[in-house]
């Protein structure tokens, strides 16, 4: 039998990259007018479902900068580690969910991978069935917003583990 010796953090971590591009202060422009249609996109959503919804398509987009904010931001906000740990499993662990979440996490999925052959009928459906049209815009938008941001992170390849919840939102 193996024992694993467990420590609370590793003696020694591989070197932290600096980012490869300061893209909002080269272009600051573009990063405010993200901003505000970041806080746009917020309008009318549970800041849980927004958080949950952030989280996976930074999941599915390898966003380390964005997944950090995130999963700090929803643990402050009160969510439980349980789930955003099973987020990245949520169809073997769909009982950790509601059925709304869940149709959210099904549309995240399906707007962001756009190559697996577009938003398909039945995701659209299921999500419209739990979000009132008007939520339904807002939460695409959210969706897509989020998406935005993870390709600024990815691309400028920002550092992860900086963030305090209470920061600039993003």
């Amino acid at each position: 039998m193996t024992t694993h010796t467990h420590h609370h953090a590793p003696t020694e971590t591989a070197p932290q990259h600096p980012a490869r591009l300061q893209w909002a202060q080269l272009s600051p422009d573009v990063y405010k007018a993200m901003v505000r249609l970041d806080a746009a996109s917020r309008k009318g959503l549970d800041p849980w479902l927004l958080e949950l919804v952030k989280i996976r398509a930074s999941q599915i987009n390898h966003c380390a900068f964005c997944l950090d904010m995130h999963s700090k931001d929803a643990l402050a906000a009160g969510e439980s580690v349980e789930r955003i740990i099973q987020l990245g499993a949520w169809e073997e662990s769909q009982h950790f969910y509601t059925e709304k979440e869940l149709a959210a996490i099904r549309l995240t999925e399906a707007v962001t991978v756009l190559t697996d052959g577009f938003v398909p009928d039945e995701v659209y459906a299921k999500a419209a069935a739990h979000f009132e049209e008007a939520e339904l815009a807002q939460l695409i938008a959210a969706i897509t917003v989020i998406n935005a941001w993870n390709r600024f992170g990815v691309a400028a390849r920002l550092t992860p583990g900086h963030y305090t919840p209470g920061d600039t939102k993003q």
